[in-house]
């Protein structure tokens, strides 16, 4: 058996879609995120994102590719022709602008987010009013499961 190098960090196991609710953490109106890695070495995170609402959910920009994957309902970018459905893979080139919005013939979206660098939020102009990063989403995690008893280090789990 090869030993382990010393350092490496542990392995992430877990139920992606999870039974309990208090592990959604709310980022605005009927729009959460379900962490599941948070690297504070890269900047990368890995997310579920569940929308229960119809219409946009934000316009932003990222410095470095985005992957994702439909795993319900579906959902589309303002300036792109396509939609993305459940069982789509997305790749999002850096710096390119877009306006994510959910139809209004879905009531629930969960898109699976591999994500590095900043999430950019930007207004119709592109200027930025916003932002979120790996330390952003983990402070969000740390004041959602201390407010609702799982406890503020509930989110160490997913840091890396």
């Amino acid at each position: 058996m090869i030993p382990v190098s010393a350092g490496v960090p542990a392995e992430i196991a877990v139920q992606a879609v999870p039974d309990d609710d208090r592990l959604w953490v709310q980022q605005a109106p009927d729009v959460w995120f379900r962490p599941l890695m948070l690297n504070t070495v890269t900047g990368q995170w890995c997310n579920l994102l569940k929308v229960t609402r119809s219409g946009i959910v934000s316009r932003h920009r990222h410095p470095s590719a985005v992957f994702g994957y439909v795993i319900k309902g579906k959902w589309q970018y303002d300036e792109h022709g396509w939609v993305a459905e459940a069982g789509s893979f997305v790749y999002e080139p850096p710096g390119e602008i877009h306006t994510l919005r959910v139809p209004e013939d879905c009531t629930e979206m969960i898109t699976f987010f591999n994500i590095s660098g900043a999430m950019i939020y930007v207004d119709e102009a592109g200027n930025q009013i916003g932002y979120e990063d790996t330390f952003t989403k983990i402070q969000l995690c740390r004041d959602h499961y201390a407010a609702n008893g799982l406890g503020a280090d509930y989110v160490d789990q997913f840091i890396r």
